[in-house]
Protein backbone atom coordinates (compact mmCIF):
# COMPACT_ATOMS: atom_id res chain seq x y z
CA UNK A 1 0.00 0.00 0.00
CA UNK A 2 1.28 3.57 -0.96
CA UNK A 3 1.11 6.37 1.43
CA UNK A 4 0.44 9.71 1.33
CA UNK A 5 1.47 12.50 3.40
CA UNK A 6 -1.95 12.91 4.71
CA UNK A 7 -1.38 9.39 5.90
CA UNK A 8 1.11 10.48 8.44
CA UNK A 9 0.47 11.33 11.91
CA UNK A 10 2.69 13.55 14.07
CA UNK A 11 2.94 14.34 17.68
CA UNK A 12 4.33 17.19 19.78
CA UNK A 13 6.58 15.88 22.11
CA UNK A 14 5.30 17.65 25.74
CA UNK A 15 7.38 20.84 26.73
CA UNK A 16 8.95 19.55 29.57
CA UNK A 17 7.35 21.14 33.08
CA UNK A 18 9.74 23.45 35.30
CA UNK A 19 11.56 22.21 38.16
CA UNK A 20 10.06 23.30 41.83
CA UNK A 21 10.43 23.36 45.24
CA UNK A 22 8.74 19.82 45.54
CA UNK A 23 11.48 18.14 42.97
CA UNK A 24 14.29 16.46 45.01
CA UNK A 25 17.58 15.08 44.55
CA UNK A 26 17.89 11.60 44.06
CA UNK A 27 21.08 11.83 46.13
CA UNK A 28 20.79 13.96 48.45
CA UNK A 29 16.82 15.13 49.05
CA UNK A 30 17.47 18.57 48.44
CA UNK A 31 15.77 20.69 46.17
CA UNK A 32 16.89 19.43 42.29
CA UNK A 33 18.30 21.55 39.55
CA UNK A 34 18.42 19.40 36.92
CA UNK A 35 16.56 16.66 35.67
CA UNK A 36 17.83 13.94 33.58
CA UNK A 37 15.97 12.06 31.59
CA UNK A 38 17.63 8.36 30.32
CA UNK A 39 17.93 7.17 27.05
CA UNK A 40 16.30 4.16 28.74
CA UNK A 41 13.27 5.94 29.87
CA UNK A 42 13.89 6.36 33.46
CA UNK A 43 14.13 10.60 34.93
CA UNK A 44 17.28 11.33 37.77
CA UNK A 45 17.03 14.46 39.57
CA UNK A 46 19.64 16.26 40.66
CA UNK A 47 20.88 19.20 43.15
CA UNK A 48 23.35 21.39 42.03
CA UNK A 49 25.99 20.27 44.07
CA UNK A 50 25.60 16.55 42.37
CA UNK A 51 24.78 17.39 39.55
CA UNK A 52 28.40 18.80 38.63
CA UNK A 53 29.69 16.06 40.57
CA UNK A 54 28.31 13.68 38.36
CA UNK A 55 27.65 15.85 35.34
CA UNK A 56 29.48 14.36 33.06
CA UNK A 57 28.67 10.72 33.12
CA UNK A 58 24.76 11.62 33.46
CA UNK A 59 25.11 13.72 29.52
CA UNK A 60 26.44 10.13 28.28
CA UNK A 61 23.71 8.06 29.53
CA UNK A 62 21.12 11.11 28.96
CA UNK A 63 18.02 11.69 26.20
CA UNK A 64 17.72 15.08 27.41
CA UNK A 65 18.64 16.93 30.74
CA UNK A 66 16.65 20.21 31.90
CA UNK A 67 19.74 22.51 33.72
CA UNK A 68 17.97 24.72 35.60
CA UNK A 69 20.96 25.81 37.93
CA UNK A 70 20.96 29.37 36.61
CA UNK A 71 18.09 29.95 39.26
CA UNK A 72 20.63 29.77 41.72
CA UNK A 73 22.12 32.79 40.53
CA UNK A 74 19.34 34.64 39.72
CA UNK A 75 18.28 36.97 43.20
CA UNK A 76 14.46 38.06 43.46
CA UNK A 77 13.48 40.60 45.13
CA UNK A 78 12.14 40.03 48.51
CA UNK A 79 9.21 43.65 47.73
CA UNK A 80 8.72 45.25 44.55
CA UNK A 81 11.42 48.25 43.75
CA UNK A 82 8.78 51.05 44.97
CA UNK A 83 9.11 49.98 48.36
CA UNK A 84 12.99 49.52 48.90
Amino acid sequence: MKRNEADVTTAVAPAARSLGASDRCDRCGAQAYLRVELQSGGELLFCAHHAREHGDKLREIAATVVDETDKLTTTRPSAPAEER
